[in-house]
């Protein structure tokens, strides 16, 4: 098996989708950090509507823009790559104009500007996936993933930290914030567009035997339903518990969430790198035991109460975040080997619906968790990461040749 033992900027951008893309997905994610955490407070504060309503629509959002991932899924499998990224960028974009011109009080508008930014939302990673997988081969591949995880979270951090700074504006201010957005998707887009790649659509299953169906992958996509509860512990379980149950300061939860943002930035290529001399569905149940042994420290240390239960709870958090790490690093690039290239596309979609259904739910069960306890809550996470990872490690790959190897789709600008 190859693996990635040095890391090369220029040879990762390069694999990434070339310095262009790499921009657009620089400004991209400035864009979405601007106005992203601040939907909510812009739908109450901005156009006057309820907290209840507001949320409703953008959950409803969410949930809808998943329905478009199988027909994102076909459009990649017939060879489409920069115009399909390119055009989650413009939906969004689209999304910031309705939500711009949307009058005070009128919620039907907000939701259908929710709408169109939680289709481009779900889009844009299958998209951005199959781009990077059409460029680079191997664990080149991996590498070139992280990166680009690395470099939008990186923007997205950025992007949040001036919209903070901008806020004491006040409606104005978020008004303003929302159109920086949509320039900044729209410039994305065209960044997007002028790489102009294209794949070379695969042989159908029927004339090319050789490429095999599509697999199922049913563990997995199961199994990426919880593993996707941890991305939203640092900004849903931890504030929680840290704030009702350990009476800790506001304070504590924000130097989780700058510190988890800081680690996956500095830390998503090295440990992906780190990572890639083992096989990726070994990585990849690895995360999930890495991710509950941390649930159990967040169970011990919130036994310590108050006092000393904070401090423990934010050193726990890096071994979450290091779980979180080696589990975006493997994830989607073990579906991108395990998938047959006139599949990718479809693979890639079903993949993003577990990964949007379980960020989806996630907030309501952690919630509805939380007040029976910290044991319900940690020890409930702890159990279903377990037995996930299990599935996972135990689940067999199909629709690959012996070796691993599987033909794949030429690249064409």
């Amino acid at each position: 098996m190859a693996t990635t033992t040095k890391i090369r900027p220029r040879a990762l951008v390069r694999a990434s989708g070339g310095p262009r893309y790499a921009v657009a997905l620089a400004v991209d994610a400035l864009g979405t950090g601007l106005l992203r955490p601040f939907l909510l407070l812009y739908g109450v504060t901005v156009l006057r509507l309820s907290a209840p309503a507001t949320g409703i629509a953008m959950t409803a959002g969410i949930v809808v823009g998943l329905v478009c991932m199988p027909a994102v899924g076909r459009w990649l499998d017939r060879g489409a790559r920069s115009t399909v990224v390119a055009s989650s960028m413009l939906v969004r974009a689209l999304g910031v104009a309705l939500l711009l011109a949307t009058p005070a009080g009128h919620v039907w508008l907000f939701a259908t500007a929710a709408l169109f930014l939680g289709v481009g939302n779900q889009a844009w990673p299958a998209a951005h996936a199959a781009l990077v997988a059409t460029v680079a081969h191997g664990r080149e591949r991996d590498a070139a993933l992280a990166a680009g995880r690395a470099l939008r979270n990186a923007a997205l951090g950025a992007g949040a930290l001036l919209a903070t700074v901008c806020l004491a504006g006040g409606t104005t201010a978020l008004q303003a914030l929302a159109a920086v957005t949509g320039l900044a998707y729209l410039a994305a887009a065209a960044l997007a567009w002028s790489v102009q790649l294209r794949a070379r659509p695969a042989a159908a299953p029927a004339e090319d035997t050789a490429d095999g169906p599509a697999p199922r992958m049913r563990a997995l996509l199961a199994a990426n339903v919880l593993y996707v509860f941890c991305l939203n512990v640092p900004e849903i379980a931890l504030p929680l518990v840290l704030v009702t149950q350990l009476h800790a300061s506001p304070v504590w939860s924000a130097a989780i969430f700058v510190a988890n943002t800081v680690l996956v930035v500095t830390l998503q290529v090295p440990v992906t790198v780190l990572m890639s001399r083992f096989p990726r569905r070994t990585v990849l149940a690895l995360a999930g035991v890495v991710l509950a042994a941390s649930y159990l420290g967040f169970l011990a240390a919130t036994s310590l109460g108050h006092g000393w239960g904070a401090p423990a709870v934010a050193t726990v958090s890096v071994v979450c975040t290091i779980g979180e790490i080696i589990y975006a690093g493997s994830a989607t690039a073990l579906v991108t080997a395990l998938a047959p290239a006139h599949v990718l596309g479809r693979a890639l979609a079903r993949f993003e619906l577990s990964t949007g259904f379980g960020l989806a739910v996630s907030p309501a069960v952690i919630t509805a968790l939380a007040p029976h306890g910290p044991a319900a809550l940690w020890g409930s996470l702890t159990a279903a990461t377990l037995l996930a990872a299990s599935a996972v490690a135990t689940e067999k790959d199909q629709g690959t040749r012996p070796g691993g190897c599987r033909p794949r789709a030429r690249a064409s600008s």
